[in-house]
């Protein structure tokens, strides 16, 4: 049961089914505490605008995101009832390949299964004149039953657009499986309610940041990822700028 809302917390994987035991598992107990801000138990809403003023992290590995989730797996779980990324970034130095902390992507992911996510189709990124973490920027969302757009700073400043109004993402997306979306409007699965989420991230195994790339000192497939992460702080806890100075 893979998904973001209350009830799934115990039985995603994500979570490994809310319990971490270091002697068993032989990892550390992940060491870097973060944090996430969410109103799933507070306020969701259908179509709107969203503007968040936020200054970005600056640091190897950091990865701060804003971004929405379902309220309810309507479609079913992830991503077949949506998620709407407004700005997903990384701290890392802008000389990273992968993407530094001068830089952020928006995306949409959707799709009947995990592993038809087409988010490659409404996906784009945004390259600043400076480091996003020198000052404060504007991440906003305009969300209507015929557009889903994001930007920065101001609504002139686009950085995806994704039209609702002519094409179903099931078209869109060209699946030859079952539609979880059958008989609902154009948009859907992005026609229910969803829930805010700002949160700051640190490392992972998902890819994000690519094996081999930017000073990696860990890899996706190391059954220890999560010790060799941290045994090698040396490396990457020296380019964390805190406090920020904005």
């Amino acid at each position: 049961m893979w998904g973001g809302t209350p009830a799934d917390l115990c039985t995603s994987n994500s979570w490994y089914g809310c319990e971490r035991n270091a002697g068993a598992s032989g990892n550390y107990i992940n060491p870097i505490m973060s944090a996430r801000l969410r109103t799933v138990n507070s306020f969701s809403f259908t179509y709107g605008r969203v503007e968040v003023k936020a200054q970005l992290p600056k640091g190897d590995w950091i990865w701060p995101a804003i971004w929405l989730l379902p309220t309810d797996q309507q479609y079913g779980t992830w991503p077949a009832s949506g998620e709407i990324d407004i700005m997903e970034s990384r701290g890392n130095d802008a000389s990273c390949s992968a993407g530094g902390n001068d830089k952020f992507a928006s995306t949409l992911h959707w799709g009947p299964a995990w592993d038809q996510n087409r988010y490659d189709l409404t996906h784009a990124e945004y390259k600043h004149t400076e480091s996003l973490a020198d000052s404060f920027h504007i991440y906003g969302l305009l969300w209507t039953p015929d557009r889903i757009m994001t930007y920065i700073d101001t609504e002139d400043n686009v950085v995806l657009d994704v039209d609702t109004s002519s094409q179903s993402f099931w078209e869109k997306g060209g699946f030859k499986t079952d539609n979880p979306w059958v008989g609902e409007s154009n948009n859907a699965p992005f026609n229910r309610d969803f829930y805010l989420i700002l949160n700051v991230a640190v490392g992972g195994t998902n890819s994000y940041f690519p094996d081999g790339q930017c000073g990696k000192t860990w890899t996706n497939t190391d059954s220890r990822s999560a010790n060799t992460f941290w045994n090698t702080n040396g490396v990457w806890y020296p380019t964390w700028k805190y406090p920020a100075t904005n």
